[in-house]
């Protein structure tokens, strides 16, 4: 499905970009990913992969370092190729009550949430813009869809993922880029790690699968949002949860 299309996975040392990685890569997809202090974990998953015959490489970067994205754009199109596809991946959480939040912490949600996806898209979607074609998929979250007991700081900060991908949609329609946002529930591992397990026994009564998802199941969706597939899906925000 995705044979012969390059790809750059932000945040791909942890758990759900571990697995859009490897779904993109079996896909036939040349991946190439970057992770910032997870070192170990991106190198172990770089020769997993290329030992089974798949075309990976990971590049450190920090996603809030404006030139850095754009050096790397420009290093992946010339080791790998124009980069054809998008995943905006890279998030962190905090659990606390809103009477906790610091403006540190309100800056730093803010600042990696929707700060470093704008810089990357903002490096990536030039070569894109030229070639007059592309696709972007940003990772949202349930948490900036729906009134739920979560953190404030991080529910702003991917509603505003969502308000990036429908607006950025609209203007890159133009130049045949399509953007659209996978939007998970409560996944095992990853930043679900974080929700106490009160809260996670709550998700599961009111999810009508009762259990959460795994982060193979949203791989999958990204894959296909960004493939060929979906070529008439645009502009949308769609909910993987289990049904909430």
């Amino acid at each position: 499905m995705l044979s012969g299309k390059v790809a750059f996975v932000t945040g791909g040392s942890g758990a759900l970009g571990q697995a859009i990685v490897q779904v993109l890569a079996r896909e036939g997809c040349c991946v190439a990913y970057s992770y910032k202090d997870n070192a170990q974990a991106a190198e172990q998953l770089e020769k997993k992969l290329s030992a089974s015959g798949s075309n990976v490489q990971s590049y450190l970067l920090d996603i809030l370092d404006a030139s850095g994205s754009v050096k790397l754009a420009d290093r992946i199109e010339a080791e790998l190729g124009p980069v054809d596809i998008l995943i905006n991946n890279a998030g962190i959480a905090q659990v606390m009550p809103f009477a906790m939040i610091e403006e540190k912490d309100w800056d730093l949600m803010m600042d990696v949430n929707v700060k470093g996806m704008f810089l990357v898209t903002k490096a990536f979607v030039r070569g894109m813009i030229r070639r007059r074609k592309g696709c972007i998929v940003n990772i949202g979250s349930l948490a900036g869809m729906r009134m739920l007991e979560v953190p404030v700081h991080y529910a702003t900060a991917k509603s505003a993922v969502v308000g990036f991908t429908m607006a950025l949609a609209r203007e890159l329609g133009r130049y045949n880029i399509r953007v659209n946002a996978a939007v998970p529930g409560m996944l095992e591992g990853g930043v679900s790690d974080n929700i106490p397990a009160r809260l996670q026994e709550k998700y599961k009564d009111y999810c009508a699968l009762s259990r959460a998802g795994k982060c193979e199941e949203v791989a999958e969706l990204v894959a296909f949002l960004a493939g060929d597939h979906s070529s008439y899906i645009n502009a949308q925000a769609i909910m993987i949860d289990g049904g909430i």
